[in-house]
């Protein structure tokens, strides 16, 4: 991959695992210097290890999206190292329970909400001085079918990913006209571990992975990308690239 982000610095949030880990390789092989965030700070210790090996850049950012402090205080670490923010992917989420909405725990529902939502308003409220410091900032939201077509146990998920994208479809209004673009992708159905708790029965290997949809992602973060305030399914970019 040519180095079509060179110079671009990149915030992945759950970038230990899945799809969110696939975009942090792709980031890296593609030049931008990658601010991975997990709460696993070991395993983010062996994707930077991976990015540099292979001749990129990253850093890792201990932060539990659970906690609205060590939120805070990766924001302020962003804040004091680096002079601007030019892409920040929202990729982390929690899936919730798998239950009646009657039956819902709140609990549950309140941790999905904190995790899916609230953690990423308070990462917008943080770093959109740095994203405003770019000359082509990319904001990226993932989201899910679920949040606007509704099946039955997806609860908090469904409900906190729709949400997420009100979040998302104000912060673009508000950014429209500037050097900012705002959008949000569907992966659709993907290999990966969440997938796997959200449909058991599923057979892993009839999905597509992290790694076939990751250029998504690489092309969207690019300073040449002009949409902005869509929602974009991974499915659709895939089948248009065959």
């Amino acid at each position: 991959m040519s180095k079509l982000l060179e110079g671009r610095i990149a915030l992945i949030t759950g970038a230990n695992r899945g799809i969110g880990l696939a975009i942090a390789k792709a980031y890296g092989r593609a030049g931008a210097h990658c601010i991975l965030a997990a709460r696993n700070k070991a395993a983010l210790e062996a994707v930077a290890a991976e990015i540099t090996a292979a001749g990129g850049a990253a850093e890792t950012l201990g932060m539990d999206l659970e906690r609205p402090a060590s939120i805070a205080a990766a924001i302020d670490l962003i804040v004091r190292r680096h002079p601007r923010l030019d892409i920040f992917v929202a990729n982390a989420a929690s899936l919730g329970a798998r239950q009646a909405i009657v039956q819902y725990p709140m609990a549950v529902w309140l941790h999905t909400f904190q995790v899916n939502v609230h953690a990423n308003l308070q990462l917008l409220q943080g770093l959109d001085g740095l994203l405003r410091k770019s000359d082509a900032a990319r904001v990226i939201f993932l989201s899910a079918a679920v949040a606007t077509n509704a099946k039955a146990t997806t609860g908090s998920y469904a409900v906190s990913k729709a949400a997420l994208e009100a979040v998302a479809r104000i912060y673009g209004i508000e950014g429209k006209g500037g050097k900012l673009t705002v959008n949000t992708v569907s992966p659709g159905a993907t290999r990966t571990a969440m997938r796997a708790a959200a449909a058991p029965d599923e057979d892993p290997m009839t999905l597509k992975t992290p790694e076939d949809i990751a250029p998504l992602f690489v092309e969207m973060a690019m300073p040449s990308y002009t949409r902005h305030d869509e929602w974009i399914a991974a499915d659709d970019w895939l089948r248009a690239k065959q």
